[in-house]
């Protein structure tokens, strides 16, 4: 017998025993994908708490105690002088940079090839796309090879520059501004005695809030997470964040026991280095959260 809904007083259909085997199959699935993400996530907040023999000894989920956290907070940020702090502003440096140069350049680029027409347009565009299919780390090469070329290694530029490059973000603006920006709107504003500069002034760059923060999202995570070219044109004391987590895991005499050097990290505060090496890319997300979402799902349907 059917059970009520009662919110209407109407049978609510019952579901198969194949179909409650495939809904469990399904929690099944999302729990263990949860699992294989949260569980690491939880290990790494609660590492910095202990000590190298707790982390081995002592049950992976017990708390250590807040003197630990302090002893492994002090012999990182004296390492080798506060070096972290130095990859740590390294990386907003080239990353800021980075942006405002992508942002400069992608929003009216993809509202170019979204809303005007000129010769090329199209073989433009789909150089864009063929360049979003090429992964980033088949380029490290011919970028070296070029930046060593015109004598940019171990100069910021050589990061900051690349990390401009985003083919992704002149796209992601193409596909709003095709899509989600009226061209009667922009029309009427022409109509009005506008030029084309204060047309994309002033209403098409407020209308494009969402997408210039989805882009901007994009660009900064994905530049402070590069690891790669960064390494190759970067070395010591210019180098990121990223690179400086793989400076400090050669530290780590449990991975590294032929390491002679004077000054050793424990595994306890590599933990802590990799919680403040993501904590900038978490702030961002949870301050931009509401245009990111905004900035996803605008361009779904045509106006």
């Amino acid at each position: 017998m059917s059970a009520l809904d009662l919110s209407t007083g109407r049978p609510q259909p019952t579901l198969s025993p194949g179909a409650w085997l495939g809904r469990a199959f399904a929690i099944l699935l999302l729990l263990t994908f949860a699992a294989f993400f949260v569980v690491p996530l939880i290990w790494l907040l609660i590492a910095p708490t202990k000590t190298d023999r707790q982390l081995l000894l002592e049950h992976p989920f017990a708390i250590g105690d807040w003197a630990t956290l302090v002893d492994n907070w002090m012999s990182l940020v004296t390492f080798q002088n506060g070096l972290l702090w130095t990859w740590i502003g390294n990386s907003a440096f080239y990353c800021l940079a980075a942006l405002i140069i992508t942002l400069v350049i992608s929003i009216p680029a993809g509202y170019a090839l979204a809303l005007t027409e000129f010769r090329g347009r199209k073989a433009l565009l789909a150089t864009t796309l063929v360049v979003m299919l090429v992964p980033g780390t088949a380029l490290v090469l011919p970028i070296f090879l070029e930046l060593s070329a015109v004598k940019l290694i171990g100069n910021p530029l050589a990061v900051i520059l690349p990390f401009s490059f985003f083919p992704f973000g002149v796209y992601l603006t193409y596909i709003y501004f095709s899509t989600a920006i009226s061209r009667d709107l922009l029309d009427a504003a022409r109509i009005d005695g506008a030029n084309e500069f204060q047309v994309f002034a002033k209403i098409a760059m407020p209308l494009a809030t969402p997408v210039i923060a989805l882009v901007g999202f994009f660009n900064f995570t994905g530049n402070w997470n590069n690891y790669f070219l960064p390494y190759v044109t970067l070395p010591g004391r210019k180098a990121p964040i990223q690179v400086g987590l793989a400076e400090l895991l050669s530290n780590v005499p449990a991975f590294n026991p032929t390491n002679a050097a004077s000054t050793t990290i424990s595994l306890s505060a590599l933990a802590l280095a990799t919680l403040l090496a993501i904590s900038p890319v978490l702030i961002v997300f949870l301050f931009s959260q509401r245009f990111l979402v905004t900035g996803m799902t605008a361009g779904g349907t045509k106006e």
